[in-house]
């Protein structure tokens, strides 16, 4: 599933040529620190498995029906998890305002935290039920169905979240008649994709970063873009974006992400269930006394995973900008727009190598600089 047509490869650049000091110093710094956040929310999040997979919630776990049982402990494991990360969640946040990055006030964020926590519980029951419905049908070899399930799980919210999920956070509205329309229209008739629709989203009701993605499978299919970069970035740096985008839809790496779902998720499920068996209370390797022990035993195999997928992500970004390139014909507007976006989202120009191989899913910014530097040579 690796991209070939990776477009040329990136010229060795550097970064004082294109940022100020002040500005990779203020980069720098803010990566840093939210790294170890991210490293303490994990570090929490894992304690707390270790102790609740240790000592299961016996009156959660001893409930007459084991399908409610099971739903009941994970939904309790989902909202702990969640409430012991929140402190060095507000602090990652208050460092994002101090650099100018938010936007939203406690009232909203809260809010937000409230509904995240809410439907992150819902799925973790639905979870938790169809767990231990499997191992009550299929013993150890649970992670047969659970694959299946795993994988028509990613199918169904990519088809839904567009429409379901994503309203209750953010308002979406489809990009009106106008200069933009037009250049999005036009870009998408010369790339020869159908991208169902084109709607504007208000991020900066939250953030001022500005960004885009592509979602939804068929009906649901849509580019979405940051009212923050349609308002703050010029018309040539918003098409360069769409293009990109377009990328994406003209490669289907929606469709291929689930068949990269369906691929892994045999492995992944297999590997937590041989973890859990060894990580569960003896005699509750199988039903909702031994739900701790699954979600600790997925808490560590998914970022293994994640970061084999992770290579994957940055070689389809790669390809999806070398097809903004050919069809923008603009190297100089997409070197101006990577400098002027990293500024404006605070992202370090060039993290370690370390963080670009475990944790990053786009070439870095002094890469996709360097390709635009190869492409206009």
């Amino acid at each position: 599933m690796r991209p070939r047509d990776l477009g040329p490869e990136p010229v060795p650049v550097e970064a004082r040529d294109y940022f100020s000091r002040a500005q990779i110093e203020k980069a720098e710094d803010y990566r840093t620190g939210q790294l170890w956040i991210y490293a303490g929310q994990t570090a929490i999040g894992l304690g707390v498995l270790v102790l609740i997979a240790r000592r299961p919630p016996e009156r959660l776990a001893a409930l007459r029906r084991p399908l409610l049982a099971g739903a009941a402990v994970a939904a309790a494991i989902s909202v702990a998890t969640g409430v012991a990360a929140l402190p060095l969640g507000a602090v990652a946040r208050e460092r994002a305002k101090d650099v100018g990055l938010v936007t939203q006030d406690w009232t909203g964020y809260a809010a937000d935290v409230v509904k995240a926590q809410a439907i992150g519980a819902g799925f973790a029951a639905i979870g938790g039920a169809a767990l231990v419905l499997g191992m009550r049908r299929f013993g150890a070899r649970w992670w047969l169905p659970g694959a299946g399930l795993v994988v028509a799980f990613g199918l169904i919210t990519t088809y839904a979240n567009p429409v379901l999920l994503d309203p209750l956070f953010n308002d979406f509205t489809r990009v009106p008649p106008g200069e933009l329309r037009r250049d999005v229209l036009d870009l998408v008739e010369r790339a020869g994709v159908d991208v169902g629709e084109v709607y504007e989203m208000d991020a900066s009701r939250r953030t001022t970063a500005a960004n885009a993605y592509v979602t939804g499978l068929g009906h649901t299919k849509r580019v979405v873009l940051y009212d923050t970069l349609v308002d703050d970035f010029e018309p040539d740096e918003t098409r360069l974006v769409v293009a990109h985008e377009l990328g994406h839809v003209n490669h289907h790496d929606v469709r291929n992400g689930l068949i990269w779902l369906a691929v892994v998720a045999p492995f992944g499920t297999w590997a937590a269930a041989a973890l859990a068996q060894r990580l569960a209370p003896r005699g509750a390797a199988l039903g909702p006394r031994a739900v701790p022990a699954v979600a600790l035993s997925l808490a560590i195999v998914a970022p293994v995973i994640t970061i084999v997928s992770n290579q994957l992500s940055r070689a389809v970004e790669r390809r999806a900008d070398a097809f903004s390139l050919e069809l923008t014909r603009d190297p100089e507007t997409f070197i101006a727009f990577h400098r002027r976006i990293a500024i404006n989202n605070v992202s370090d120009p060039e993290p370690p190598a370390a963080v670009r191989f475990l944790l990053g899913t786009h070439p870095s910014t002094l890469e996709r600089i360097g390709m635009g530097e190869a492409f206009e040579r």
